[in-house]
């Protein structure tokens, strides 16, 4: 089983990184609803608790705080790249250390915390009537999707 100790301070900090970017690029898709899309990746962790166990891996990654990355760019294209590249880059920081099963866990609780994110925030005035998730987030879910070869 692979875990943090596995990986250098610098790899497992590349590594915890990844499913904060995924929630960070979901919610700058759409205006609106960030602290209801900040719980949902504070519950996705949780609940990826409760199934302690099954991956030392995953244990160890939702066992810390996510961390959102608050650096400041100038326009939403910036940020979509800066958050598509560190999940690039954990996926790289897993490969050679994980296995092949461990990695698929890992994009599977990245692409499931990226689709309640985008569900966490009903759109439109006040929430009425408003789409569940929007097609702006539906396209921030598949380049997650996409960079994380699903």
């Amino acid at each position: 089983m692979t875990g943090k100790s596995d990986f250098s301070p610098e790899e497992w900090k590349t590594v915890l990184a990844g499913p904060p970017s995924a929630g960070l690029l979901v919610a700058a898709a759409q205006r609106g609803g960030t602290f209801r899309e900040s719980f949902s990746i504070a519950k996705s962790y949780a609940e990826a608790r409760k199934q302690a166990g099954e991956s030392q891996l995953l244990d160890e990654i939702t066992a810390a705080k996510p961390e959102i990355d608050h650096t400041r760019f100038h326009t939403a294209d910036e940020l979509k790249q800066h958050c598509l590249e560190n999940l690039r880059q954990s996926l790289g920081a897993l490969e050679g250390k994980a296995t092949a099963e461990e990695i698929a866990e890992y994009k599977r609780f990245i692409n499931s915390l990226a689709e309640r994110v985008a569900e966490a925030h009903r759109e439109g005035f006040l929430g009425l009537s408003g789409e569940r998730v929007t097609d702006d987030e539906r396209a921030a879910v598949a380049e997650i999707s996409e960079a994380l070869g699903i």
